[in-house]
């Protein structure tokens, strides 16, 4: 496993990790914490894929960290109301 796989490992964990604390009730899916983890994991996976690149999933991931961002502009929003 070189270093770009590991990474790559490193965001997969934060992804399905911040899924399985929100199946878990640990996190909502409105929180910061859970939107953070998210693009965590995302931008790792996007590093591992510059190097090991599959089409499918770096776009996935290009979306993931689109709809997080909104998600993260959503939640930032609301707090200035």
């Amino acid at each position: 496993m070189d270093i770009f796989q590991f990474i790559g490992f490193l965001g997969m964990i934060c992804v399905v990790g911040g899924y399985f604390l929100l199946q878990l009730g640990r996190l909502n899916s409105d929180s910061m914490g859970f939107q953070l983890i998210n693009l965590v994991g995302a931008v790792l996976l996007i590093i591992s894929l510059l190097v090991h690149f599959n089409l499918g999933s770096f776009l996935i991931e290009v979306f993931w960290i689109g709809i997080t961002i909104y998600g993260i502009y959503k939640i930032l929003k609301n707090r200035r109301v």
